[in-house]
């Protein structure tokens, strides 16, 4: 169906399913955040969201929500119902077995395990079923999970703070703080909604991080995000503070590196992963993949310009998120990203800023590279 072919009914419950989804933002992964809304003679009389992975799915809380009053219903989904037995039973059975008349989907689920299987179980017991209504919108609930099934690889969010001329640190590496209270606030929401925060071993020694989400949304999340580092020479110290928090910490190094330097690590509690070189350093791709085949949906890059400018040359970055403070510090302090092949105006990235908005006295720059592909 087009948009166009949907009442405005269908249009007022599909947005409320969407609210509903966004209540898992922080606590689902590694499954999709995903809101249900049951409505019978044009009023709901039941609700329900993903909260937690191994827990019931919003389909199920609905209709538990709803009762006896489901028969005949019509269903509004953010996602297409899974079909296979994982943690949970298949949804879309469970919608068979309630009695529902109607279900309309906003997206099918391209996990190779549903992928259509599950619209096609409720169209087989005779479910009428309507897909389209507000895809982008629910495309933008979980951008990570739908990239991992569809291309093996997570949704990369690289954030950085800067001044009003663009810089991040200055010349001798300091950079705290470079914006407000309130901004570092919303870092922490990014992290807490990260299944891995990504940092480079020149950010560890230098500044030295915990690299840990904090706030609601962090408690709401429960563990911490998995912490990555990027040292292809195992330079870390094990005495680094983001090895005294809990939760994992990942380093990424390549396989000739120092064995005792590795030991050292594992001694504190990190995994240490070896991968290929590429221009002799850890393939950053690799990296991704492997994390993908974790479970991993997003990962927050917190890094300094090199780490940034790599990831930004191989494609890998999906968003840019940055904080612009309103200060000056100067043509001697570090930019942004280190792209030595960009030479010439034709070289350069272009952006899509897709949202700008004042957080606290800083302005956040919500972005996208445009790789032309």
């Amino acid at each position: 169906m087009t948009q166009a072919d949907f009442s405005s009914i269908d249009y007022m419950y599909m947005s409320r399913a969407m609210q509903l989804a966004k209540r898992g933002l922080y606590s689902t992964a590694p499954n999709p955040c995903v809101g249900c809304v049951i409505v019978k003679d044009d009023n709901c009389v039941g609700e329900g969201w993903h909260v937690r992975a191994g827990e019931g799915h919003a389909e199920v809380n609905a209709i538990n929500d709803a009762g006896e009053r489901v028969q005949g219903a019509t269903v509004y989904l953010t996602l297409e119902p899974c079909s296979h037995f994982g943690r949970t039973p298949p949804c879309s059975q469970a919608l068979v077995d309630a009695g529902v008349a109607r279900v309309v989907v906003a997206m099918l689920d391209p996990n190779p395990q549903v992928s259509g299987q599950g619209v096609a179980q409720l169209k087989d017991a005779g479910i009428q079923v309507e897909t389209g209504l507000l895809e982008q919108q629910a495309e933008a609930l979980n951008p990570g999970y739908l990239k991992r099934m569809r291309e093996g690889l997570p949704w990369v969010r690289c954030k950085l703070a800067m001044s009003l001329d663009g810089r991040t640190a200055m010349a001798s590496g300091e950079s705290q703080w470079i914006t407000s209270d309130a901004a570092r606030e919303d870092v922490h929401r990014l992290r807490a909604r990260s299944d891995a925060i990504m940092t480079g071993s020149g950010t560890v020694t230098v500044d030295n991080p915990s690299m840990t989400a904090r706030g609601k949304e962090a408690t709401q999340r429960g563990e911490q995000p998995l912490r990555v580092i990027v040292d292809s020479e195992l330079k870390v110290s094990p005495q680094s503070a983001i090895f005294r928090e809990q939760g994992i910490v990942r380093i990424f190094t390549l396989a000739d590196c120092a064995p005792h330097r590795k030991k050292a690590l594992q001694d504190v509690g990190a995994e240490v992963v070896m991968l290929p070189a590429r221009d002799s350093r850890v393939d950053l791709t690799a990296v991704m993949h492997e994390l993908a085949e974790s479970q991993i949906n997003e990962v927050m890059i917190e890094a300094g310009a090199g780490l940034v400018g790599a990831l930004l040359q191989v494609k890998l970055v999906d968003e840019i998120i940055i904080y612009m403070a309103p200060k000056i510090m100067g043509d001697n302090a570090r930019g942004l990203f280190q792209l030595p092949e960009v030479e010439k105006m034709s070289q350069s990235v272009p952006l899509h800023i897709d949202d700008v908005r004042k957080v606290g006295v800083d302005w956040r720059f919500n972005i996208r590279p445009d790789y032309g592909v």
